[in-house]
Formats: C-alpha cells, sequence, structure tokens
C-alpha cells in the first residue's frame, strides 16, 4: 500500500516555508468554500498561540498559504489549520491556499499526520491517533507507516502503547501536564486504580521520570501486597527487584518462577506488534 506521491517527499506535496510544492496551484480562496479535514490527526490547539498567530495575522497578514485540495466543488484543508481558524476569528473573506491533488481519503490522512510530525506540532497522544487511524482503518502496515514518517518501527510502537492508558491520563499528555515518558512508565503497572493515583501524585508533585519509575518498582513490588500469590516464605527479595526491574525496562508483565536453583522468566506481550517491541529492546541491549 505504499503511497507513490509521499515517496516522492513531502516536499512534493507540502511547502516549507516561501516554497510552492510541485504540480500545485495557488491563490486566494474564500474561506466559507474551505471544509475542515476529518483526518486531522492535530486536536487540541493551544489559546495562548492561536491569540499570538491572530494577532500576528492582523498585524502582517498571511505569509504561508494554507494547503488544500479540491473536493467536488468545494475545497478540503490539508494543512494550515490554525491559519485557517485564525483569519475566520479576524473575519477575513479569503486566504491564501496552494491547491494540491489527493486521490483518495487514505493519502489526505497520511499527508495531514507526517505534515503534522514534521512540524513538530503534534502531542505524543494526537500523534498516536494518527498511527492508529491509518494501521487501523486503511490497514497500512507498521513498517510502511514508519517509513512514510520517517520514525523507527519501534517508535510507532511505543507511541501506540500511549492509547492503552486510561482516557484521564492521555488528556493529561494532551495537555502537556505529564510527558510520554512518565505515561509510558505508567504502562508498567497492571492495577488502574494504582496507576491513576500515581498519575495524580505525578502531577501534584511534579515528579521527574526517574522518580516516578522508582515509585513504579515499590508499587509493583509484592512485599505489602495481600493478594500476592506467591506464598512469603516463597520469596526471594532479589529476583523480585530482578522482577521488578524487568517490568519498567520492557514496559509489560514479568514473572519471574524458580524452582530449586532453576527458573524461567516469562515475558507477556498482547500484540504481535507489542513482541516486535519487546524483540527491539532486546537488540538494543545486545549492542551496549
Amino acid at each position: 500500500m505504499a503511497n507513490k506521491k509521499l515517496g516522492r517527499g513531502l516536499n512534493a506535496l507540502i511547502p516549507d516555508a516561501g516554497e510552492e510544492p510541485a504540480n500545485s496551484d495557488i491563490k486566494e480562496i474564500k474561506l466559507d468554500m474551505i471544509d475542515l479535514n476529518p483526518y486531522q490527526p492535530r486536536k487540541a490547539f493551544d489559546e495562548e498561540e492561536m491569540n499570538e498567530l491572530t494577532d500576528s495575522i492582523k498585524e502582517k497578514g498571511i505569509i504561508q498559504p494554507i494547503t488544500v485540495c479540491l473536493k467536488e466543488d468545494r475545497y478540503q484543508l490539508i494543512a494550515g489549520e490554525r491559519r485557517y481558524r485564525a483569519s475566520n476569528k479576524l473575519h477575513l473573506s479569503t486566504i491564501p491556499a496552494y491547491i494540491i491533488k489527493v486521490d483518495s481519503d487514505e493519502d489526505l490522512m497520511e499527508i495531514a499526520l507526517v505534515e503534522n510530525i514534521q512540524r513538530e506540532d503534534l502531542n505524543p497522544i494526537d500523534e498516536a491517533l494518527g498511527y492508529s487511524l491509518l494501521i487501523n482503518k486503511y490497514r497500512v502496515k507498521q513498517d510502511i507507516v514508519a517509513k512514510k514518517v520517517g520514525k523507527k518501527r519501534s517508535t510507532i510502537t511505543n507511541s501506540l502503547r500511549l492509547l492503552k492508558l486510561p482516557q484521564e491520563i492521555q488528556n493529561s499528555v494532551s495537555l502537556q501536564k505529564i510527558t510520554s515518558g512518565h505515561a509510558r512508565t505508567l504502562l508498567a503497572i497492571e492495577n488502574k486504580k494504582k496507576m491513576l493515583n500515581l498519575w495524580q501524585k505525578i502531577i501534584n508533585d511534579e515528579l521527574s521520570v526517574r522518580a516516578t519509575e522508582e515509585l513504579v518498582k515499590k508499587i509493583n513490588s509484592p512485599k505489602k501486597d495481600k493478594s500476592y500469590k506467591r506464598k512469603k516464605e516463597d520469596m526471594n527479595y532479589h529476583l523480585i527487584k530482578i522482577e521488578n526491574y524487568l517490568k519498567v525496562k520492557f514496559g509489560t508483565r514479568v514473572k519471574i518462577k524458580e524452582q530449586n536453583e532453576e527458573g524461567k522468566i516469562e515475558i507477556y506481550y498482547y500484540s504481535p506488534d507489542d513482541l516486535d517491541r519487546v524483540i527491539k529492546l532486546f537488540e538494543n541491549i545486545g549492542k551496549i
């Protein structure tokens, strides 16, 4: 399902400042003739940044045109939603726009996602939702998505794992109350209530990622957990420390089972892509 347009590079479709894309037209378009992109991966718009952009456009005008495609007798926005919103707020009648050809909704989604990622406009959750839409709706394989956005496949997998978090935590990542590093560390906690309690503590106490990792180790420790199935007399404190370390290291459930002087380590995964992520971690360890 490789996209030939994107294979030529994003600049063939989406311009950098002052550069016109290949095979495009540029002209003034009426704002009321433009529809928003339903596949826009960016969901959050910072109010302060929007106000600054509106003031800038009011003073200097629109320096960089937006990018649209023609849909029947109307236009659909591909890139430049903040400029479009600011222009509407100023009650402008027209806006300069590059007009490019887009063959399908899949192309539209891919271009919008890549454009936002390359401009670093997306928060981690919006980025993960964009990947998820391409993979689940359009059946684009993870390695192809990784190639198109210029990232490693393991990066895509780690991004998608954020969507397994409770919605409250996802929202706080979107609003930059916690980082994606905090969020990935929380994934090692199996108990949702404990996860949410630590999430709140991260925000209230402004904990670092390192401090969060240490607390996750303590939370996962069975030492004071009465529901932990392993009998107290069978506990080996050293092995428990290793088990907790591995849970944080691999971001998933880990069990160490010992009998006499032998034993085994069980590392859980929940999808083929999650397995690839774990294997990749092993490969990176081998390079150290």
